[in-house]
């Protein structure tokens, strides 16, 4: 089995990589967040850092070695979300790791030359279509229509909450293929950018300087060769790549939480309220002492589940009590840092006020928490028949 301790020279270099290149960033993005400004990085700034990734050789860390990659077990990308994820600034190792999973998954020999190959090299970026007006957490009520027309595909919907499409070279986007409204009938297609009938409807803004956009898909007519997998399996495959977001769902929101208790401790030692060091109070110890207890049983969560998925197991329980336990563990911790600062906590000056933000989305894309939580008792109450 492996432990963090066996990547401990990953997870420094990532550290130092955080530190020395991205929280210097922090000041920039926060004045650009407070101004009404999208929480992401120009060309200009993401350019010497993706400079810096390869020479660092953060790159590609879970791709497969015959793509070039460092071909990382998830034990070992955990450590490395978690260290990226105690800063607020929106950026992650190309490519992202689970529509890559994905992709090696099911992609046929042409769509893994096309696709794979570039999108593991860094050189494609992509997006996922899932969610609808009316149909988020249950894909069941997807509405989203592809049928089929001789060697083509015409796609009809609208898809909702999609992030990356100004960036997206191409989008995942599910609809159904048959009738009725089992899963079963849901196909994935890979959609390029620009093709007729596939466009932006309009942008929405999110919580902490984020967007997400809507999707028009109108006559949408793509070849049979952009289907994902075989027909009617597109909502079982997109299992792998929720999955694996949940999980690393416990290290982002890790780091999240240890940079608040540095900052809430860091804050307590220094600061004196009628006559008494904050870091005296019980009210602060106990906070302090409640996330550092919840952050470490957070970490063995995670570290659980990533032996188990790199031994083959399922882990779509486990996932979803992450899921669970870490965005309300990171929100309880992200609170108390903003209580414990008082007024200055409540300013767009500190990077808690984003964090506090993202983590309550967090507590409602890739599944709500409600949802989860019915999932995992269903599977509990089936064990116990």
């Amino acid at each position: 089995m492996e432990t963090p301790h066996e990547h401990g020279a990953l997870q420094e270099t990532v550290r130092r990589f955080v530190e020395q290149e991205l929280i210097p960033l922090e000041k920039t993005m926060l004045a650009r967040e407070a101004g009404g400004g999208e929480l992401h990085l120009t060309a200009a700034e993401s350019a010497p850092l993706l400079q810096k990734c390869r020479e660092l050789g953060l790159w590609g860390l879970d791709a497969p070695a015959e793509l070039g990659g460092a071909d990382l077990s998830t034990t070992a990308l955990m450590l490395v979300q978690q260290e990226l994820s105690r800063t607020v600034i929106p950026f992650s190792f190309p490519p992202e790791s689970p529509v890559l999973r994905l992709l090696l998954a099911v992609a046929n020999e042409d769509q893994r030359e096309r696709y794979l190959t570039p999108y593991a090299e860094g050189k494609l970026r992509s997006a996922t279509a899932i969610s609808e007006p009316g149909a988020g957490a249950d894909p069941a009520a997807m509405a989203t229509r592809a049928v089929q027309d001789g060697t083509h595909w015409v796609l009809n919907g609208r898809k909702l909450w999609v992030s990356y499409m100004p960036q997206a070279d191409f989008t995942i986007v599910l609809a159904r293929t048959a009738a009725g409204r089992d899963h079963r009938g849901i196909t994935a297609f890979i959609v390029d950018r620009d093709t007729p009938g596939f466009r932006i409807e309009r942008e929405i803004p999110m919580l902490g300087g984020h967007r997400t956009y809507e999707i028009a898909i109108e006559d949408c007519r793509i070849p049979h060769s952009q289907v994902l997998g075989e027909p009617g399996s597109g909502f079982a495959h997109m299992q792998l790549r929720l999955t694996r977001r949940r999980l690393l769902m416990g290290p982002m929101c890790i780091g999240m939480a240890r940079r608040a208790l540095d900052m809430m401790c860091d804050h307590a030692k220094q600061r004196t309220t009628f006559g008494v060091r904050l870091a005296d109070r019980q009210a602060i110890q106990w906070w302090i002492a409640d996330a550092a207890i919840a952050i470490h049983a957070c970490e063995l969560m995670a570290l659980d589940a990533a032996v188990k998925q790199d031994a083959g197991r399922d882990v779509r329980t486990e996932a979803s009590m992450i899921k669970v336990f870490a965005t309300e563990m990171a929100s309880r911790v992200i609170d108390h840092a903003m209580q414990a600062f008082g007024a200055m906590g409540m300013t767009k000056e500190m990077p808690l006020q984003l964090m506090a933000q993202k983590v309550r989305t967090m507590r409602v894309y890739e599944g709500p928490t409600e949802v989860h939580r019915m999932v995992v008792a269903r599977r509990q109450l089936a064990q116990g028949r």
